[in-house]
């Protein structure tokens, strides 16, 4: 097990030289855990044609949306969860987001890779949206309290573009359908696979990705109402320093 794993150190993919610093959109991913002696992670490849991060080896995920923070389903972020996410905030940021942000991660998911990430739903959910009404004509909602957010990050300046991420993890026994049948529907992730820590570490990985690799290894040593406890790192660069503190 790998103890306490540094942060990145914001070279490799994160160069550039824009005049302007461009403002960071927020985001989310998802890591989805399947456990088991070797416990395995899906992601997949970014196509060759996005601008961010082309060719390189993620976990499904993307910005937020409007819908994400308007969608009434039942059930709420874990306490402990919610007040880590509070956390290094500006103040006009609404638990309605925060909320949103993790709905994202499960929305992007399904957009990416056509995995059901859910539980069985207990109310009707009406929505225009044609992914979460795709979604959720499945019989299921999303599984708030059980997701955990394991880490934040947010690209240095310079970038072209830039995110404020926010990653969650939710483990195997909210997927509801075959994780065997996982496909790249939207285009936007290929070779989509289910793979060790070990396994993907080896592949062509962001820095920021692979520090989150080492995070996920940490944290499923735990039970996994413990690990909702545990606090989240938060990587940002101030005037070229990087800053890592736990939230």
């Amino acid at each position: 097990m790998r103890s306490n794993p540094s942060p990145p150190s914001g070279s490799g993919e994160y160069r550039g030289s824009a005049a302007e610093i461009a403002r960071p959109k927020e985001a989310a991913t998802l890591i989805v855990v399947r456990d088991g002696p070797e416990p395995r992670i899906l992601m997949g490849k970014r196509a060759a044609s996005h601008r961010f991060m082309p060719n390189k080896f993620v976990f499904p995920g993307g910005r937020l949306d409007i819908i994400d923070q308007r969608l009434n389903v039942p059930g709420d972020l874990s306490a402990p969860v919610l007040g880590r996410l509070r956390k290094a905030t500006r103040k006009t940021v609404t638990d309605r987001k925060l909320r949103g942000l993790a709905l994202a991660a499960i929305r992007e998911t399904f957009e990416e890779t056509g995995m059901i990430v859910g539980r069985k739903a207990t109310a009707s959910v009406i929505t225009k949206n044609p992914v979460w009404r795709d979604y959720l004509k499945h019989g299921v909602e999303p599984p708030l309290e059980h997701m955990d957010f394991i880490a934040r990050a947010i690209t240095p300046p310079y970038h072209t573009r830039r995110f404020d991420t926010r990653f969650f993890l939710v483990h195997e026994r909210f997927i509801h359908n075959d994780p065997e049948q996982v496909s790249g529907i939207s285009g936007e992730l290929n070779q989509l696979h289910w793979l060790t820590l070990n396994q993907a570490r080896k592949l062509d990985l962001p820095s920021i990705t692979r520090w989150v690799i080492d995070r996920v290894e940490t944290r499923i040593q735990l039970e996994p109402a413990e690990q909702l406890f545990q606090p989240a790192p938060f990587v940002r660069f101030v005037r070229g320093n990087m800053l890592s503190e736990e939230l």
